[in-house]
């Protein structure tokens, strides 16, 4: 099936219309804005390239896998010393506002932002087939409130740009209130269901493509964040009937030969080797198996040894859970590609393997052509049953697995493990959370389950009851960066820093 690829074509388009100085800036050539916005080609182009902000490791590609090593899954390991300093400090809650992953999640929604504002504002005039339109403008809401979301659930408050920022505009704009910010991204999502098509109705070619359910699965856990149990529950509702399903092999959401399987509602889009560099923007090739891969051990092309479980998260497996041994190597566990996993190989003795590819698939550190898991089927369900749960339906909650709507039971079938049934509310909503825990370990949600409930208290309780002394009410979002405030002094800092 041919995935679709993201382009660099619109870059130099980006270069003429913006003057933001936190923009890479692409080679001139012949594309600029009085020959854009012409051809269909043109919309095309203009929305791959909001699109690709989501590869670049300050977002899926690094730093937002390693939310997990923040919420206590996982430590760093690397290479010791100064290697991943910036993820070390902020997971031991010593978070300066230099810190470079800070400043580099703050930076990297910001071109996703502007390219898909651009959209918004050129499309609609555009004379290109309406069907086409809708689709490209859908996906626009949907990137636009997708970055945003990313940013308010980290930083708090963030200047809201609704519309390009050109030569001679504000460019020091101030933090916008989180509740507009939320306004908004509630706004666009709702918009982008309502011009997206359905999974099902995109050509081969335009797999990987923001759908409609993939924005009403976002729009849920939006309101989740917020919640509105009521409406998270409606959404999941509505999803459950639109064809996704539990891939039968939990394996199959990370595997490179089952991208978009039935389960997914939204991955970020990998091809593999290209000319770029391995380090640039602009590479093709996923970073999660080649640093994640154990050090030393020869299992994958790379193998930088980071995100290592820690005893603590391990222990927590149920017994018979089958998710453990396709989530985390171990020693005397299953071997990987035929070979046998030693402790020593890590810091606590585990590894990831959940996101691992085979040398025969991924030969070299820059050939990884497997997606990242953004929104899978399996969210949608606890989403459900934690919303139901909360509205006081805690029997239908823990619906048995066999039932075609079944929520956590349904997970945890999958998992090897028995029905969940007669449980209080309070007994269910632990149960939710800790299976929301195993079943998308490492896969960047733990940390933003933790902190939104009972505004961030419970994040506190969980850091502080795994040691983690340091976490204090200021760490549940990050500094703004110490560079933007000196070159924005419009911007405020966050309490505490």
């Amino acid at each position: 099936m041919k995935l679709l690829k993201y382009t660099i074509l619109f870059l130099t388009l980006v270069f003429f219309t913006s003057c933001k100085k936190y923009l890479d800036k692409a080679p001139l050539d012949s594309i600029n804005t009085s020959n854009f916005w012409k051809t269909k080609d043109d919309a095309i182009n203009a929305i791959n390239g909001a699109y690709q902000p989501l590869q670049w490791p300050k977002l899926y590609n690094l730093r937002l896998w390693t939310t997990d090593i923040w919420a206590g899954n996982s430590i760093v390991g690397a290479g010791g010393g100064t290697d991943g300093i910036e993820t070390q400090d902020i997971s031991n809650f010593v978070t300066a506002t230099d810190n470079a992953a800070a400043l580099d999640i703050w930076r990297g929604p910001a071109p996703g932002i502007l390219r898909c504002n651009l959209v918004v504002e050129n499309v609609p005039g555009m004379n290109i087939d309406q069907a086409l339109k809708n689709r490209i403008l859908g996906e626009a809401r949907f990137l636009r409130a997708h970055y945003y979301f990313i940013l308010v659930r980290l930083f708090g408050d963030v200047p809201l740009l609704t519309k390009p920022q050109y030569a001679g505009d504000d460019l020091q704009p101030s933090r916008t209130p989180k509740a507009q910010v939320y306004d908004q991204i509630v706004q666009d999502f709702t918009e982008a269901i309502n011009l997206l098509p359905r999974k099902q109705e995109l050509a081969s070619a335009d797999i990987g493509r923001a759908t409609k359910g993939a924005a009403m699965g976002m729009l849920a856990k939006v309101y989740l964040t917020l919640g509105n149990y009521q409406k998270v529950a409606d959404l999941c509702q509505q999803l459950s009937t639109m064809g996704y399903s539990l891939n039968t092999d939990y394996s199959d959401n990370f595997n490179p030969l089952t991208k978009n399987s039935p389960e997914s509602l939204f991955e970020v889009q990998f091809i593999g080797k290209t000319s770029y560099s391995f380090w640039a923007n602009e590479n093709q090739a996923s970073w999660v198996s080649t640093f994640t891969g154990p050090r030393n051990s020869d299992f994958v092309g790379g193998g930088y040894g980071w995100d290592q479980p820690t005893q603590e998260f391990v222990t927590s497996y149920e017994a018979g859970d089958k998710r453990k041994d396709k989530t985390i190597l171990y020693q005397g566990g299953p071997q990987f590609d035929g070979k046998d996993y030693k402790s020593s190989y890590s810091n606590t003795g585990y590894n990831v393997r959940k996101f691992l590819v085979p040398k025969s698939i991924s030969p070299d550190y820059d050939t990884n052509p497997a997606n990242f898991p953004v929104l899978r089927y399996a969210d949608v369900l606890l989403m459900w049953a934690e919303a139901l749960n909360e509205l006081g339906k805690t029997s239908e909650a823990q619906t048995p697995s066999t039932n075609a709507n079944a929520t956590i039971n349904k997970v945890r079938a999958r998992a090897g493990l028995p029905d969940l049934t007669g449980l209080s509310q309070s007994t269910l909503r632990d149960k939710i959370l800790h299976e929301r825990r195993m079943e998308l370990a490492f896969e960047g949600h733990w940390w933003f389950d933790i902190t939104r409930i009972n505004n961030g208290q419970y994040a506190l309780d969980f850091l502080h009851s795994i040691g983690k002394v340091n976490a204090t009410s200021k760490h549940l979002l990050l500094p703004i960066p110490i560079k933007e405030i000196q070159a924005n002094p419009n911007l405020s800092q966050n309490p505490g820093y």
